[in-house]
């Protein structure tokens, strides 16, 4: 991200903030696979849970994400500002909300990697409509364009290593569904048998 204006970068990452709620709770209501639908559009999508570094207390946060050589790849846009990305080089124990599902993972720099402009490519390009937000064209960026976006941007390998299941997972919210559905069905039907 080549925001020059501080104030600029500081509403980005609010308003980013703001919609990260908005996605963490589409997880929740069991709507993760609907996120990835459209993956161009939309981007590849997963959800990071981490600790925090000084209070121990759990976040959430979705993250664009690729696959490059089988691992799992994200980036931090806001480079090494990025609270989730401080979190997770002070507690790399991670659990990743997946579209093909939950796991128990570790989170590592790898901005240092070998293929790292390549892996942000790939990044970038699985971010859709994101890199265009930002008026980056990651199927057309030259070598060296990469190379400066790497000043900024960390790259992070996540590493999923066993399934999870339980509660407090993806989808801890979808019986919201039934309950909603039922009350509003209640509601119509009680208002016909009241005409």
């Amino acid at each position: 991200m080549t925001i020059s204006n501080p104030e600029t970068e500081d509403r980005l990452r609010c308003g980013f903030k703001v919609f990260n709620y908005f996605m963490v709770g589409l997880w929740r209501l069991g709507l993760g696979g609907w996120v990835n639908l459209s993956p161009r559009v939309g981007g590849q999508i997963l959800v990071i849970t981490h600790k925090g570094r000084n209070s121990s207390k759990q976040y959430r946060t979705p993250v664009n994400y690729a696959v490059v050589n089988d691992e799992v790849y994200c980036t931090a846009g806001f480079g090494s500002k990025a609270d989730w990305y401080r979190n997770i080089l002070a507690n790399p124990q991670v659990e990743l909300w997946m579209p093909d599902g939950w796991w128990v993972g570790t989170a590592e720099d790898a901005s240092s990697h070998p293929q790292a402009k390549e892996i942000l490519r790939q990044v970038l390009i699985a971010s859709g409509f994101v890199s265009r937000l930002f008026d980056l064209d990651p199927q057309t960026m030259r070598p060296e364009e990469l190379e400066e976006l790497l000043k900024i941007y960390r790259i992070v390998r996540l590493r999923p290593s066993a399934a999870r299941t339980g509660k407090d997972g993806p989808g801890d919210l979808a019986w919201i569904w039934p309950l909603s559905t039922f009350l509003l069905l209640f509601m119509v039907l009680f208002k016909k048998k009241r005409r």
